[in-house]
């Protein structure tokens, strides 16, 4: 089985730039790149997008991710035509409730109700549907034979569910420990079955934390670091805990990541994600497909909400040198 690996990418740097760095990505063999969608970064996801699809060949490209409160679902479902046409049988659209982009702008994050309604009104424009809006009726001019795919990004076990029941494909941030994927898969399930839906060819991304060191243990501390003032890194969001808790690490509400101790931010790496030299994250990687049987994942360079927008050119060393050298072989 070939594993898939993707990687995160930030919209920081001027977008041709950004563009040029994705087509490294493709030369460095992943085999995706999911940009992420914040609009107080004064560029924009789909544009960037657009201008990375001119410059590779095979590359998926996708928003990771848009969500339905910054975006009207008929703006998104005509973003997500525009990249299926530029990117033919590459791209799809990730919907979140929102974070950062829906905090700088005031608003709360969309709540499991509303991001339901999203997809399917999404869903439907994108195949040919006229849906009411409001006092009027609209539907797309042009719609695909194959439609974008809408995928849902799940954190917290509800949306997991949500995920199952109405997305296209999920992406999943739970960690790698074996026991949490499968709680993953069996809230899917659950979502699925409240649909009446068969998972059996239903596509998962396993979001994948990432961090890489020269062996010296430095990339291991993030546990013990902050996101940002009052938002330990390890809390946010919030569902980390619950996945931690199904990888046998139960830490508290109110975890202080000051009094951590080594030992601690260990386990946690180990459960979480890649923490460590190219040829650890390699082998943890290996350990996942085994223990987990994962077929996707997409890495998540570890950032302080400060450095968030530097590019990942540590971790595209990385995986051209060492990683995918030793997943190939």
């Amino acid at each position: 089985m070939k594993l898939k690996v993707d990687i995160r990418i930030p919209v920081g740097m001027p977008v041709q730039d950004t563009a040029d760095f994705i087509a490294e990505c493709e030369e460095a063999g992943l085999d995706g790149v999911g940009v992420h969608d914040h609009q107080h970064s004064a560029r924009d996801v789909f544009v960037t997008l657009a201008l990375a699809a001119e410059r590779t060949s095979r590359l998926r490209l996708y928003p990771a991710t848009s969500n339905p409160v910054t975006r009207h679902p008929m703006v998104l479902a005509a973003l997500a035509a525009t990249l299926g046409e530029v990117a033919p049988g590459r791209s799809h659209l990730t919907l979140a409730p929102g974070f950062l982009s829906v905090g700088n702008i005031g608003h709360r994050m969309a709540r499991v109700a509303e991001m339901r309604e999203a997809v399917l009104t999404i869903k439907r424009l994108l195949a040919g549907e006229t849906l009411p809006f409001g006092y009027t009726h609209s539907r797309m001019r042009r719609v695909a034979l194959e439609p974008t795919p809408v995928y849902v990004l799940a954190s917290g076990p509800r949306m997991m569910e949500l995920a199952g029941e109405v997305g296209d494909g999920a992406m999943v941030l739970v960690g790698l420990h074996p026991e949490a994927v499968a709680e993953a898969r069996r809230r899917l399930q659950v979502g699925a079955k409240r649909a009446g839906r068969d998972l059996r060819d239903f596509p998962v991304i396993f979001i994948a934390p990432m961090s890489v060191d020269d062996g010296d243990g430095s990339a291991r501390r993030w546990p013990r670091t902050w996101l940002g003032p009052d938002k330990p890194w390890i809390t946010e969001p919030a569902s980390n805990l619950y996945w931690l808790r199904h990888s046998g690490i139960d830490l508290p509400k109110d975890v202080d990541p000051d009094r951590m101790s080594v030992e601690t931010a260990d386990r946690i790496c180990d459960a979480w994600g890649l923490y460590g030299s190219p040829e650890h994250c390699a082998h943890r990687l290996e350990r996942a497909v085994d223990e987990a049987g994962l077929e996707h994942v997409f890495l998540f360079p570890s950032h302080t909400i400060a450095g968030g927008y530097w590019f990942p050119m540590r971790e595209i060393d990385a995986f051209r040198r060492c990683i995918k050298p030793m997943l190939t072989a």
